[in-house]
């Protein structure tokens, strides 16, 4: 399919994927919403080989639920303190602390299969691994607590 800037711009904005990895997606794929699929899938990919890198720096998210009754502290760790300061890391670790907060996973390995509360069709393990694709770098969720009264 041929790629129009209208088209590139619109999946660029919806995905935060790169100019280019989104009018190669475009062009790979026979309508728009392949291209999300295929974008999906290179991010996946992209992540699987930053996987070893090590994770030095990162935040501590909190949540607390509107109730008051339930809590939660998750570190989730990047390799630079620039990415940790992106709009977007910090989405990702409120993303997942509401998702301990509702899901009450036993341990990481756990939340990491889980189904997201946003969209049934993607797990967390996806979550970070479409993060991990469009920032360039490992990210880890390293631990979490979760507290209910």
């Amino acid at each position: 399919m041929k790629a129009s800037i209208e088209e590139i711009k619109q999946l660029r904005e919806e995905t935060q994927a790169s100019i280019a990895d989104c009018r190669k997606a475009l062009e790979e794929s026979k309508d728009y919403k392949d291209a999300i699929g295929w974008l999906r899938k290179h991010g996946i990919e992209k992540a699987e080989k930053k996987a070893e890198r090590k994770t030095g720096a990162g935040l501590v998210e909190s949540y607390i639920h509107q109730n008051g009754k339930v809590g939660v502290l998750v570190s989730v760790l990047c390799e630079t303190d620039f990415v940790a300061r992106t709009d977007e890391f910090k989405n990702l670790a409120h993303e997942v602390a509401m998702q301990i907060a509702a899901m009450t996973p036993k341990n990481v390995e756990t939340l990491l299969k889980q189904e997201y509360i946003r969209d049934n069709g993607r797990t967390i393990q996806d979550l970070i691994k479409e993060m991990i694709g469009k920032v360039g770098e490992n990210i880890v969720i390293k631990e979490f607590q979760r507290f209910e009264i």
